[in-house]
């Protein structure tokens, strides 16, 4: 009796784009039921081939076989007839409509006699999508509009947006999921892996792309790494360390995860008393300094992001003031903010970081436009000129030149960065700095922040990770509903202590504190 052959198999996979060898000659091969890793740093190749797989890009060489059957998948339709579900870093679920409508796009049920009048049938559309929200354990009204969610919500949405199944479709027989934890809480990460165990025991077969080394050894079988579009190996995860892994990805050593170097304290750069956002935010005070990094720590829904924008100018507050070096300030929009030396790393780097269709030299540019503009012109030369040594300085993958839609998301999130490192700006807010990047540029961002915070600027960094909290963070605070629940030292601070805060069980903040705040 023969062996079954892989339900899914990829060989000798080739991509280039101009100047560019993506792929070259990739093997990947996964069993029925098995939860296959697919490790490496941005660049590495892991998006382009899941793109050929769900038949966004086409492969320029190679072959791919289904349960030992050669197949040619020539556009998205051809993967979804073969079962082959894809759900990617970056969001694809429309603001405007609702989750049923998000989640069954494409195959909304219609009413009339046989459909045939194309009248949305609401009630069909209810009933299916809350059989399916139920199976997949998600706690959301199909009515809501996609555009009040979380980001966490969203991103359960997608997941059951993919396992959806159209009448004229299979079932998912092979699933992709690219980074799907990168905005979920703790609870729905345990709630995502114990859905990944009930699909693996159907026979899904599942290729999960993550920077995240301890969901790797949680939930998968085997691994495979690649490098500069190469396949470096694949083990089981059972004959493997994480220092192994790391080495392989990036062909190098990375020893300390977290290499905090800290600085001398320097001078107030920001202070907040009581400042409050109906509803968001309410009586929030503490400072920064220069050489400091402040760690925000929260559960979804604590106001950390709220936080972060009504400091850049993005969101006005009601109450409360905001003093930048000692001086009151009010801002009504980001560019006052950025006027006063304050720059914003946003959550959502596509949505709100960056404009895709724009160069990366003029994405670095676009909030110095003021300040380097002669006439009210800002020259392509100058932007270049300026761009050029970010984009050495950050490893950014890319020309000056190269439109930003066409990066890749860790290299995005370079540009993001570079934007504020092109001149001016003292205090940065980093929201989710490494959420979707590998392990080694997690390191280079480390380092960058060190070498920020030894020439003296101040960084408010927002993290769902903790590990990275405690291992980066001078202070941090923890927020609960709004309000800030304590300030833990960098010496007191622990995995219990943040998360026993967060979840509002924290009673006093520290003995220093004013009432609603945290003193410098």
């Amino acid at each position: 009796m023969s062996a079954q052959p892989p339900a899914l198999e990829m060989r000798g996979i080739r991509k280039t784009f101009p100047g560019v060898v993506a792929l070259d000659g990739v093997d990947l091969a996964l069993s029925a039921g098995e939860v296959h890793m697919l490790l490496g740093e941005n660049g590495a190749g892991k998006s382009t081939l899941m793109k050929i797989l769900s038949g966004a890009y086409r492969k320029d060489a190679g072959e791919i076989l289904i349960d030992g059957v050669r197949v040619e998948i020539a556009g998205p339709r051809d993967a979804l007839a073969r079962g082959i579900r894809v759900i990617y870093q970056e969001l694809t679920l429309v603001p405007q409509l609702s989750a049923a409508e998000n989640i069954f796009l494409g195959a909304l049920p219609t009413s009339g006699i046989g459909g045939r009048f194309g009248l949305l049938d609401r009630r069909s559309l209810q009933a299916q999508t809350t059989r399916l929200l139920e199976d997949l354990g998600i706690a959301i009204d199909p009515r809501t509009r996609v555009g009040r969610l979380g980001l966490a919500q969203r991103q359960m949405i997608e997941i059951a947006k993919a396992l959806a199944t159209p009448d004229d479709a299979p079932a998912a027989r092979v699933l992709v999921m690219d980074e799907p934890t990168s905005a979920l809480t703790t609870r729905e990460v345990t709630q995502l892996f114990s859905l990944i165990e009930r699909l693996s025991a159907r026979g899904v077969a599942i290729v999960y792309i993550t920077h995240r080394m301890d969901e790797v050894f949680r939930i998968g079988r085997r691994v495979t790494v690649l490098r500069d579009g190469r396949v470096i190996a694949t083990r089981g995860l059972d004959t493997v360390t994480v220092a192994e892994l790391v080495r392989m990805m990036a062909n190098r050593d990375v020893t300390d995860h977290f290499p905090k170097v800290r600085a001398a304290r320097g001078p107030e750069l920001l202070r907040l008393d009581r400042l409050s956002r109906s509803g968001v935010l309410h009586d929030i005070s503490f400072t920064l300094h220069g050489g400091e990094v402040l760690g925000v720590a929260g559960l979804l829904g604590a106001g950390r992001t709220e936080l972060a924008r009504a400091i850049a100018g993005a969101d006005r507050f009601d109450g409360g003031q905001l003093h930048v070096a000692g001086t009151a300030a009010k801002f009504r929009t980001p560019a006052d903010a950025i006027a006063r030396g304050i720059g914003l790393l946003p959550e959502d780097r596509k949505a709100e970081g960056l404009v895709a269709g724009l160069t990366v030299a003029r994405n670095i540019a676009l909030p110095h436009t003021r300040r380097l503009a002669r006439w009210g012109v800002l020259s392509s030369r100058c932007e270049t000129e300026l761009a050029r040594p970010i984009v050495g300085d950050l490893r950014i993958k890319a020309t000056p030149t190269q439109p930003v839609r066409l990066l890749s998301g860790g290299n995005q999130q370079k540009v993001v960065l570079g934007k504020w490192l092109a001149g001016g700006v003292r205090v940065f807010i980093f929201d989710e700095p490494t959420r979707g990047i590998d392990v080694g540029a997690k390191v280079e961002i480390y380092n960058l922040m060190n070498r920020l915070t030894a020439e003296g600027a101040g960084i408010i960094m927002i993290s769902s990770e903790l590990p990275e909290l405690l291992g980066m963070s001078d202070r941090i605070l923890v927020m609960h509903r709004g309000r800030l629940q304590t300030v833990l030292e960098r010496e007191d601070a622990t995995e219990e202590r943040v998360v026993g805060a967060a979840l509002g069980l924290a009673s006093t903040l520290s003995a220093d504190a004013p009432p609603g705040g945290v003193a410098g």
